[in-house]
């Protein structure tokens, strides 16, 4: 019998009997057992608070650059930031769809908001390939660090920066954000993008100028062949979703910022007012980073709840198993195939799955379905539009104030009580959706309407 990861498929059934229902693809939900102090799980990550600062300071040199060259981050001189929004309004449709009554405020971080590519991959995207711009610009004499980087908007600039190239594998938001950023430098660009990647976003990266190469495999295969692509030839600087720290510590810096709109509302987080986040994850650098952010300003105060398609648990199935991505979803014949292209990423991030996997509490998956119910509730309910992939936060907030047994079980284990969980703001990360083109954003709310 064929074996994976050193057992066979039964052997992992057998050790892990949740893997039958992730198999049938069913919704549900696991916390992980081995939740450690923010302390103890942070010395585990093996980055710091100070790395996060450099990362923050790094995005404030070129924010006058930004500012120059995209108008839609003008208006925050070039700092790239999304809004916080309360969403009563759609608390309240969720309490009455589902029999339950939400404990504590409901809000939403709308990266589907962020100006380049209207999700959260312009913060980690965006933010590796100045990192990489800014090397070369000083390696090169273009730049000083004290100097303002409005001098890179120039003819000189751009064509050192067209000696290099760029490439990413991407099912898509990821692939925007570098395409777009790199694009606009003067580097050549290659996003090598899955099959299930939507076709406006590979329109929009061609009228940039970026070389689209498609792939009718999934998002693995498309990352593999630009990692080899990038071995090849020492000019191509290669984006890597699955281990890159840069990209993790570009997420992280969004922590700090919100703890300051937290303050402006009012909105308290400690130990007896937690704040409870629920983030959308595919390969998950995205959430991963985010959360290492959030646990380093917030410590235990924060709890970070990951949210996958049912057809793609694979951050689930890899920490569960403490396998990590020496296991993928196809293995145990799960499909991979979801409406939440953003988040189908067979085969989880080594990195995040193994350095953070002291500090994320639990694990949900939700159908696709459900995700394009949450779409249109939202659009009617606070008029606010997005993609599949982030509707999968609001399905955390119902799990979490529900009666099921794991959930029952994790609050009592963390000291969730009523009590703190009526002072809980309930926090969903919106990751996408702003640039979608009407008609198709239309389709998904039809759909969902259908749905309910």
């Amino acid at each position: 019998m064929t074996e994976v990861f050193g057992k066979t498929i039964n052997q992992w059934v057998e050790e892990f009997p949740m893997i039958s229902s992730l198999q049938e693809m069913t919704e549900l939900e696991w916390f992980n057992p081995n939740i450690k102090n923010t302390v103890e799980g942070l010395a585990h990550v093996g980055l710091t608070e100070a790395d996060i600062k450099d990362a923050a300071d790094r995005l404030r040199r070129w924010a006058p650059y930004l500012a120059d060259v995209f108008p839609a981050a003008a208006p925050t001189a070039g700092i790239l930031e999304s809004p916080l929004v309360s969403v009563p309004a759609m608390k309240s449709v969720l309490e009455e769809r589902y029999g339950v009554t939400i404990a504590g405020q409901v809000w939403a971080k709308l990266d589907s908001h962020l100006p380049i590519s209207g999700s959260i991959k312009a913060r980690g995207g965006v933010y590796e390939v100045l990192k990489h711009a800014e090397d070369i610009a000083l390696e090169h004499g273009l730049i000083t660090l004290d100097d303002n980087y409005r001098a890179l908007n120039t003819d000189r600039a751009r064509e050192v920066f067209s000696q290099y190239r760029v490439a990413v594998g991407s099912t898509g938001n990821l692939g925007l954000s570098i395409g777009v950023m790199s694009a606009q430098l003067g580097f050549q660009a290659s996003v090598h993008m899955s099959a299930d990647a939507r076709e406006w976003k590979k329109a929009k990266l061609r009228e940039h100028g970026v070389d689209v190469v498609e792939y009718e495999s999934d998002y693995s295969v498309a990352v593999a062949q630009g990692r080899k692509e990038a071995e090849s030839d020492p000019t191509i600087y290669f984006v890597d979703d699955e281990n890159s720290t840069s990209l993790f510590l570009g997420y992280a810096v969004a922590a700090a910022r919100i703890a300051g709109q937290l303050t402006a509302y009012d909105v308290r987080v400690d130990e007896d007012h937690p704040l409870i986040v629920y983030l959308p994850c595919g390969v998950g650098g995205g959430p991963g980073g985010v959360a290492f952010g959030l646990k380093s300003v917030f410590g235990d105060a924060v709890r970070c709840i990951f949210a996958e398609p049912t057809h793609s648990p694979s951050m689930l199935l890899g920490v569960m198993t403490g396998a990590h991505d020496g296991l993928s979803v196809q293995d145990f014949g799960i499909d991979n195939l979801t409406a939440a292209d953003g988040l189908a990423c067979g085969r989880p991030s080594a990195f995040v799955g193994q350095h953070m996997q002291y500090l994320i509490d639990g694990y949900y998956t939700v159908t696709d379905e459900e995700m394009y119910r949450h779409v249109a509730t939202l659009a009617e309910a606070e008029d606010l539009r997005i993609e599949p992939s982030s509707a999968t936060a609001f399905s955390g907030i119902v799990r979490m104030n529900g009666t099921g047994k794991p959930v029952a079980e994790y609050r009592e284990r963390t000291g969730l009580t009523d009590e703190r969980l009526a002072n809980a703001t309930h926090l969903c990360w919106i990751t996408g959706g702003n640039m979608v083109p009407d008609e198709e954003m239309g389709s998904y709310i039809a759909r969902g309407q259908e749905l309910l």
